[in-house]
């Protein structure tokens, strides 16, 4: 079994990536930012990891956790 590693969207040459933490290189490519978020949020629930979502500007925007959360949020987003 892969280790479980959290899961970035991230801006990249005019379109989006993602990009596990901790690596230099993209997982995958995509157009559409919604694109690269349903990909990443799949590979996250997989894992049992956490996903960050980057804006243009590289600051979190948002993210979500899907892994074994001792303390689990209080908000009712999803």
């Amino acid at each position: 079994m892969s280790k479980s590693r959290n899961q970035h969207v991230v801006p990249h040459d005019g379109g989006w990536g993602v990009r596990a933490a901790g690596s230099d290189r993209l997982s995958r490519q995509f157009d559409l930012k919604v694109d690269a978020v349903n990909w990443a949020r799949n590979m996250a629930r997989q894992q049992q990891s956490e996903l960050f979502i980057h804006g243009r500007d590289g600051r979190i925007q948002d993210r979500d956790s899907y892994g074994n959360d001792p303390c689990p949020p209080r908000d009712r987003k999803h």
